[in-house]
């Protein structure tokens, strides 16, 4: 006989048992009873959000027992790790569970709360894996000592690294220029940057994007929403209508002498017109290939990253937000911005820099395009005020706004206790 779960899989559980399944009443070992739920919560658009409140609330024993065991579903050992469903019980036995690959610790480890932490921190694991310590070390809420705990682990691993071989010199050499260090230490210094600055973090950008470039290289651009989208709809029919009109109306003064005679002039006028800025910003991206818009993203213009950051080719896009002169400005805008990569949003937590900023954490929240789990983990970051207003924003989904509310109460309540 099939397992429930293979059945659910299939879409062949009986309809009315499947609220039985998001509650996690069905008559099944209690591994499965967890892999049932976890599937739902990530699969199931009807059943998801009872399957996932279920699993909030799911017993602290079970859960442990399923964190620590190696033989866990996959699956359920990244949903528990997840910084969105993360219980600081269960924390310590996912971070020594074999099973949970580091990738998964180290999206974790970047926006991991203050309890977090200090629960990595006493993790043998997470002491001895330099990706995670790499990763830890972005977190906007790690302590100055817990910073030089950090650094010091790294220094550690660094030691213990082979020397490498002098035909591998120049990899070593280009990676410090992908560090997001220099912009902790002084984002002023980002901006007033020397020349060839630029030029190091492209290189640096293109040698180590090299394999997605060479497979999208003649790629054109293409935003995010269509070209009409990106520069408003009456923006081409004015501008052609108006040339037009224009000329259309020499012809018929031929037969007028004097007409004829400041023809010439007439005529030559638009040539004598320069175009808009902005068409030739967009004249000068659509002769670009990919490298090209890659270069003019890191080193253009404002004008120019706020176009490219909706370019449809990932590796263009999300160039923009490497480029040394980008403004928090700018990214407060991109996270609000729907008519960009999913891509792009889940990069820009990713930066150190950026996660400082409340506004953008703010925005990112209350994008409907940000995924729901990167919203949802970002939310424990929020004001109470913002909270309640993205309780009551019909624009996100529903998931969210339950969220949003209940963690309003909670801050209301525990603020009237003091």
């Amino acid at each position: 006989m099939p397992r429930s779960i293979d059945l659910i899989r299939a879409s062949k559980l009986p309809s009315n048992m499947m609220p039985f399944a998001a509650k996690g009443a069905l008559s099944v070992p209690p591994d499965e009873n967890l892999e049932i739920l976890v599937y739902l919560a990530k699969h199931n658009k009807i059943f998801g959000d009872l399957a996932r409140l279920t699993l909030a609330g799911w017993d602290e024993n079970a859960s442990l027992t399923a964190a620590s065991d190696p033989k866990t579903s996959r699956e359920v050992l990244d949903y528990l790790i997840a910084p969105d469903n993360i219980r600081p019980k269960l924390l310590p036995a996912l971070l020594e569970n074999p099973s949970v690959p580091d990738s998964g610790i180290v999206k974790f480890a970047i926006s991991a709360s203050r309890e977090s932490i200090e629960i990595m921190l006493r993790s043998a694991r997470v002491r001895t894996s330099a990706d995670v310590l790499d990763s830890l070390r972005s977190n906007p809420y790690l302590k100055g000592e817990e910073a030089a705990t950090v650094a010091k682990l790294i220094k550690e691993r660094e030691s213990e690294q082979p020397t490498p071989l002098a035909g591998d010199a120049p990899e070593v050499h280009t990676s410090p220029s992908l560090s997001t260090d220099p912009v902790d230490e002084s984002e002023a210094a980002a901006h007033e940057a020397v020349e060839e600055a630029p030029d190091e973090a492209v290189s640096a950008y293109l040698s180590e994007h090299a394999a997605e470039i060479a497979a999208e290289k003649d790629k054109p651009f293409q935003a995010v929403g269509g070209i009409v989208d990106l520069l408003g709809a009456d923006y081409f029919p004015v501008l052609e209508n108006r040339e037009m009109s224009e000329a259309e109306a020499e012809p018929a003064k031929a037969g007028n002498p004097a007409a004829a005679a400041g023809a010439p002039a007439k005529a030559a006028a638009p040539k004598l017109v320069d175009p808009s800025k902005r068409d030739n910003t967009m004249q000068k991206i659509n002769r670009l290939d990919v490298k090209g818009r890659i270069q003019l993203a890191m080193k253009g213009n404002k004008e120019e990253r706020s176009i490219l950051i909706r370019d449809g080719t990932k590796v263009v896009a999300l160039s923009v937000l490497d480029a040394p002169k980008i403004s928090d400005g700018e990214v407060e805008k991109f996270a609000l911005q729907k008519n960009v990569l999913e891509a792009v949003l889940r990069q820009i937590p990713l930066k150190r820099r950026f996660m400082k900023n409340y506004v953008v954490v703010r925005n990112l929240v209350s994008n409907p395009r940000t995924p729901l789990d990167l919203g949802l983990g970002l939310m424990k970051h929020l004001q109470t005020q913002d909270l309640k207003n993205i309780s009551t924003n019909k624009e996100v989904s529903e998931t969210v706004r339950k969220l949003a509310m209940k963690m309003y109460k909670q801050k209301l309540d525990a603020a009237n206790k003091k």
